[in-house]
């Protein structure tokens, strides 16, 4: 990625609260962590907004390809938001473009993006997007 995604450029910011052992040993944020923000932006919206249940639902998603770049290191105790669009939105998968912000600045400081795909918990093969979380991701949609 070349440019730095902007605040700006997505419809949902999920706030995060960094904690102490989020820093490595290089006084930043870990990289692993990044993907751990994103899935909980991404799941927070779905549960919250879409009524996804992760517990005893018929339906769950799964990540089956994940990425991402680094502009500039991020710090406990710093708070971050965590901006959530969706790029496609197929029968069984969506595409995500996320980008983490720290709490109030314009630019990112990292951009990421997944691809989850929607299974029958049962029997762990593709199925649609249930109707409630489709409807919620479609508001993400780029257009």
């Amino acid at each position: 990625m070349t440019t730095k995604p902007q605040r700006t450029d997505y419809p949902y910011l999920h706030p995060i609260t960094t904690r102490w052992h989020d820093n490595d040993i290089y006084g930043h944020i870990n990289n692993v962590t990044y993907y751990a923000f994103f899935d909980s932006a991404v799941n927070s919206w779905l549960i919250n907004e879409g009524g996804l249940n992760i517990h005893d639902g018929e339906q769950v998603a799964f990540v089956v390809s994940s990425g991402c770049d680094y502009f500039a290191p991020v710090a406990f105790p710093e708070p971050i938001e965590i901006g959530v669009r969706v790029a496609k939105l197929g029968n069984s998968s969506v595409h995500y473009e996320l980008a983490l912000f720290k709490e109030g600045t314009a630019e990112a400081c990292a951009a990421g993006r997944f691809v989850h795909v929607f299974v029958e918990r049962a029997s762990n093969r593709a199925c649609p997007i249930p109707p409630g979380p489709r409807a919620a991701l479609e508001r993400l949609l780029l257009s």
